[in-house]
């Protein structure tokens, strides 16, 4: 199988690579090279699922005591940050009993804080690509092979900032990521294990404390409400549910959730996946919250017809409803059974675009809580 003839479940998007699959084609190329003098084009390895897949090369060097050999890689369909990106390879003979050494040239980012699965002072290459690259230059070069691998990206820098490395504080670039080799479109993996890692580097650096916000506005918000370091800011996007999840296997002792108001309405009314596609926030429920909160009738009817939630907000705030904390009272109920008889408190805060609060459920122990039914 070819690096375009990706493994097929009939789906409709194209799947890709993951740069630790990149990194390990460009390795053993380049290990290939050192030994023999010759670049295998197209290179072959075998994924951590057993499929062997093959890459051509965009660049080959040989050098004096060294080899370098380069992928770009393919994400598939999937919008990657580093899709098209070039990784690079350098190959050098290791001092005796060194075994596999990895460096991070131009472009890769190096660990700088606890919590991750590779210690500070590391380059941020992950443990499966590590273990993939190893296993490329032992089957090249036999299990006792000591050899320095640089791993380098080109414009690896300028793309980490359009990810949540600087914030993990992994510096200077990508991290070299991947599991099985492949990249599903839109399988949303990468924000997960963004979000994942946030919560560990929380952790480890002692925060008991951390906001898991749905978007920009939300997370400056909530970021200046609690006067939070930018470790304790968790991006968890739409993924609440996976958020709480994790949280729940790997505690903090304070935990809030901070949103916008159509996303905590969602929340409100039992959807922990609050992405657009996952479905509409239900007017006439919402309604109906309003109107326990004490809105008229009329309000009521003015809300089921409104053509967004942020109208409806808007109406309520107009008469005084405190439809917001409503609101995040709904979400409390909907998130606290998630994280189950841990012993963590939860707050829910809501803001309007402009970062302004118009919702709060106050920090209380998630135990002994039993989910709302849902509205819709």
């Amino acid at each position: 199988m070819t690096a375009e003839q990706a493994p097929s479940e009939e789906a409709p998007l194209r799947r890709g690579w993951t740069t630790g699959a990149c990194a390990t084609a460009a390795t053993k190329a380049a290990c290939t090279a050192l030994l023999t003098g010759d670049f295998p084009d197209p290179v072959e390895i075998t994924l951590p699922g057993g499929n062997a897949v093959s890459f051509a090369l965009a660049v080959s060097e040989p050098g004096e005591g060294e080899a370098m050999a380069g992928i770009v890689k393919d994400a598939g369909d999937d919008p990657d940050v580093t899709h098209g990106a070039l990784l690079k390879s350098r190959v050098r003979r290791g001092a005796p009993g060194s075994g596999v050494v990895f460096r991070a040239g131009p472009g890769v980012g190096t660990v700088t804080r606890p919590g991750l699965p590779i210690p500070p002072g590391e380059p941020s290459i992950n443990p499966v690509p590590r273990k993939m690259i190893a296993q490329a230059v032992h089957q090249i070069a036999g299990e006792s092979a000591d050899f320095e691998v640089e791993i380098s990206v080109v414009g690896g820098e300028e793309m980490a900032q359009r990810t949540l490395n600087p914030r993990l504080g992994i510096l200077g670039g990508i991290s070299i990521l991947g599991t099985t080799g492949i990249v599903i479109p839109y399988s949303c993996a990468a924000w997960i294990h963004s979000i994942y890692r946030g919560v560990d580097v929380a952790r480890a650096m002692g925060f008991t404390h951390v906001a898991g916000s749905t978007g920009n506005a939300s997370e400056l918000a909530v970021q200046k409400l609690h006067g939070l370091h930018e470790v304790q800011l968790i991006d968890m996007g739409d993924f609440v549910g996976g958020m709480l999840k994790y949280i729940r296997a790997h505690p903090v002792a304070r935990v809030t959730i901070a949103g916008g108001v159509a996303k905590m309405t969602k929340l409100a009314q039992g959807m922990l996946d609050v992405h657009s596609n996952r479905g509409r926030a239900d007017l006439e429920g919402l309604a109906a919250v309003a109107a326990e909160a004490g809105a008229s009738e009329e309000l009521a009817v003015r809300i089921t017809g409104a053509n967004t939630v942020a109208e409806a907000f808007s109406l309520a705030l107009a008469e005084g409803v405190p439809l917001g904390d409503a609101i995040a009272a709904g979400a409390w109920r909907t998130a606290a059974p998630v994280l189950k008889s841990a012993d963590i408190e939860l707050e829910i805060l809501v803001f309007n675009r402009e970062g302004e609060l118009r919702g709060h459920a106050p920090f209380a122990p998630v135990h002994s809580v039993s989910r709302p039914l849902n509205r819709r």
